[in-house]
């Protein structure tokens, strides 16, 4: 970044498991570095520069240590840093994800994320059962003396049942899809490597593309005549006797808590890190890496009213105070395929085993590559890269 012209005023990252924390506060806020002073507050950092007070809301049971902040001795080139401890009785954890949630024998809604029309209603299923990892064939032939016993077979769902996979449903048509959903063959973007939940690579095969018949998005794609894939980034599922909830959501706001939910997930239960986020024709779009899933970042760009990629609108709350709420988030390292300069880096990621799959439509991988570089800009530039990663953070 060569200017601070986007860089956040202000920017507050704090890491629960290691409680200490890093303020960073951009150069043209202040002139004397003595002007800037840190307090405690009832569960809160109040930050005071000459422009006014800024006030950033802990999480309950994360707290400033008074006087423990220090300021670097010189100032760095995107502003001054200022080192916190902290004091924290537990971090925090992370409620359920999406496919997590999804429990047997209760009714459920399925609702079109873009316009919230609903998809499938009133389902119960008898068994929720999660699918094999995207590499499962792949370790299938590592490990077996033998020829693959999966190789031409097929896991897909009964009509009472519903098979999860790391971004998607895999569940059985019923009467209200034909009033709600529509589809056609797209080779442009339906060629599905059904080797994900299959074991069987089929490269060519075209899958027709299932769409909101309301809105026409993007859904999923039909694997059979009676079986659907919908991508959990493109649905809403909601119990039947919950209250209603407004739906469509903000769209990058959905999209961001719920790949950082399906990191979460697959990061505890498989001790997975490192994913290639792909098209359903096998593209890699973006390498990610997951880093810290214990931190609170706070932001503030200077603009009354104004909002950036890392606390959005509506968690913003401008009064004379301007203060807004710290956000449980997950940091992550990133690499945009497309990028000339990272061939190299991106041809090592794509032989690697141990990169983790994720299949997304593309436009959706093409508006998370756009939330990430987002939010890379907005913060100071010290901190937006490593290495030859981009870092990024999408809130829990």
């Amino acid at each position: 970044m060569e200017s601070t012209k986007q860089q956040d005023l202000i920017f507050l990252e704090l890491r629960q498991r290691l409680q200490s924390g890093l303020l960073v506060i951009r150069s043209d806020a202040f002139e004397d570095k003595a002007e800037v002073n840190v307090t405690s507050g009832d569960s809160a950092i109040d930050i005071h520069i000459p422009d006014g007070g800024y006030q950033v809301k802990l999480i309950p049971g994360v707290s400033l240590v008074e006087g423990s902040w220090q300021k670097s001795p010189e100032l760095n080139a995107d502003g001054l840093h200022v080192r916190l401890r902290l004091r924290v009785d537990q971090p925090s954890e992370a409620s359920d994800g999406v496919t997590v949630r999804l429990k047997e024998q209760e009714e459920y809604r399925f609702l079109c994320q873009s316009c919230g029309a609903t998809l499938l209603k009133e389902k119960v299923f008898r068994r929720v059962l999660p699918l094999p990892n995207g590499n499962w064939n792949a370790l299938v032939g590592d490990w077996c003396c033998h020829p693959d016993p999966f190789a031409n077979k097929k896991l897909l769902p009964k009509e009472d049942e519903c098979l999860t996979g790391d971004t998607y449903f895999l569940l059985t048509r019923d009467s209200s899809c034909d009033h709600s959903l529509t589809q056609q063959d797209d080779p442009s973007c339906s060629n599905l490597d059904t080797s994900r939940y299959s074991g069987k690579q089929t490269a060519g095969r075209r899958n027709p593309v299932v769409f909101c018949k309301k809105c026409s998005a993007v859904l999923g794609e039909a694997v059979t005549t009676d079986v659907l894939k919908l991508f959990v980034s493109e649905v809403v599922m909601r119990r039947s006797e919950d209250e209603e909830v407004t739906v469509p959501q903000r769209r990058l706001q959905f999209l961001e808590r719920v790949l950082a939910s399906r990191l979460l997930e697959l990061s505890s239960a498989q001790s997975i890190f490192r994913f290639s986020i792909q098209t359903p024709d096998g593209q890699s779009v973006i390498m990610l890496w997951l880093l810290n899933t214990d931190t609170l970042i706070a932001s503030f760009s200077g603009t009354d009213g104004g909002s950036n990629g890392l606390i959005s609108s509506s968690g913003r709350h401008l009064d004379e105070h301007r203060s807004c709420q710290a956000a449980s988030s997950v940091k992550v390292l990133y690499l945009p395929c497309a990028h000339t300069q990272l061939q190299e880096a991106v041809a090592a990621w794509e032989k690697d085993i141990s990169v983790h799959p994720l299949v997304l439509p593309r436009s959706t991988c093409d508006e998370l590559l756009q939330l990430l570089t987002s939010c890379t800009d907005t913060l100071p530039p010290s901190l937006s890269s490593m290495n030859s990663y981009q870092v990024a953070y999408l809130k829990r």
